[in-house]
């Protein structure tokens, strides 16, 4: 299990832990209001990470990659602790 802090919308994603799950990741951040709606969200190819579409849902997501969703841009941080 991953442990993480938000920072803000669209910036810094504090990351303590080895990884994150891409849809965890999205309903933390705030830029998917529930799992089911990040789900949805990267089934229909709306999510890159590092720039590239990214399929499964489930993909893990770790310190110096950058999610983006309609805009917003979510970079992956070393978290403190």
């Amino acid at each position: 299990m991953s442990y993480s802090s938000y920072m803000s919308e669209s910036g810094d994603f504090k990351l303590r832990g080895e990884f994150i799950a891409l849809d965890a990741l999205l309903k933390t951040t705030g830029l998917a209001s529930s799992g089911g709606e990040a789900k949805a969200m990267v089934a229909a190819g709306r999510v890159l990470v590092d720039g590239k579409p990214e399929s499964r849902k489930r993909c893990k997501i770790r310190v110096g990659q950058i999610v983006c969703l309609e805009g917003a841009a979510i970079r992956v941080v070393a978290g403190n602790g």
